[in-house]
């Protein structure tokens, strides 16, 4: 690997993961644009962070087609990978907003990624997508009126995210409906990403009584089979924590937080979409 796609490799991985939200099909990604760039004609390449920041792009843009077509066939909600506090890189995007992603057509992904996340300039950014500049300007501020309508993201203080993260794992393992009716928003959603290979709701919850049902369910559940609390951090930039469920089952659970009320709830069983987790656990 030569020093330039060696000096670029982080920021393409950054890319590819915030276009594709698996940390695998970025790997492959970087793979196949290192496949490109070392058979490529690089002489009239005059900077090469730009040039592959182009292909990363372009790659993950014909990946967005294929994998929208595998996700019509996922069992069950499809959410983006998690990743816990530690894992360096990701400090500029939350799972809340890498789920409100999902909702952008591929072109808008690609503009606001680049221009409001990376900080690209428009010039790059038409270079990177292949359409105008005027056109990247429009996809780019769709995407922006898109994501504030989606769901407003808040700061939320550290301590004060995991305090609330710590308070929703100790009421929903104990079936403490009033601690949680306290907690949860009358709007909350909840989805659990098990992939059909680990057993999840197969539909999102949406409401504080939808909500709380289930948590009765579970709360019945855990007295044979307790939830273990293996880590208490962020996950994907949000308050939450790891557990290890019935089955020895490793599970990521990230909360939005809006104020004091738990907004959105994301759990991760999915083992394939665990990897990075189960190695930063160690």
């Amino acid at each position: 690997m030569d020093t330039a796609f060696a000096a670029a490799r982080p920021q393409m991985l950054r890319l590819a993961f915030r276009m594709l939200g698996s940390h695998a099909d970025a790997e492959d990604i970087v793979q196949e644009a290192w496949v490109k760039w070392a058979s490529a004609d690089r002489s009239g390449v005059r900077e090469p962070m730009a040039f592959l920041r182009t292909m990363v792009t372009r790659l993950c843009l014909n990946e967005l087609a294929s994998a929208r077509r595998r996700r019509e066939t996922y069992v069950g909600p499809w959410l983006p990978e998690p990743w816990v506090d530690g894992e360096g890189g990701l400090e500029d995007i939350t799972l809340s907003l890498m789920v409100a992603l999902e909702s952008l057509s591929p072109l808008e992904r690609a503009a606001f990624l680049l221009g409001d996340v990376f900080g690209l300039g428009i010039e790059e950014v038409a270079q990177s997508v292949g359409r105008s500049e005027a056109a990247c300007r429009q996809l780019a501020s769709r995407a922006r009126r898109h994501l504030r309508d989606a769901r407003p993201r808040y700061a939320v203080d550290r301590a004060h995210g995991l305090e609330m993260a710590m308070a929703f794992f100790n009421a929903s393992r104990a079936g403490d409906l009033e601690a949680l009716q306290r907690m949860l928003a009358e709007d909350v959603v909840a989805a659990a990403d098990g992939g059909g290979r680990v057993s999840a709701s197969l539909d999102p919850l949406a409401g504080r009584d939808a909500v709380l049902a289930r948590h009765v369910e579970m709360a019945r559940e855990f007295v044979d089979a307790p939830s273990v609390l293996l880590r208490l951090c962020p996950v994907g930039g949000l308050p939450g924590f790891v557990t290890r469920e019935a089955g020895e089952v490793l599970q990521t659970t990230a909360l939005e937080i809006a104020g004091d009320r738990i907004a959105a709830i994301y759990v991760t069983r999915n083992p394939e979409k665990l990897r990075a987790v189960r190695h930063a656990l160690g």
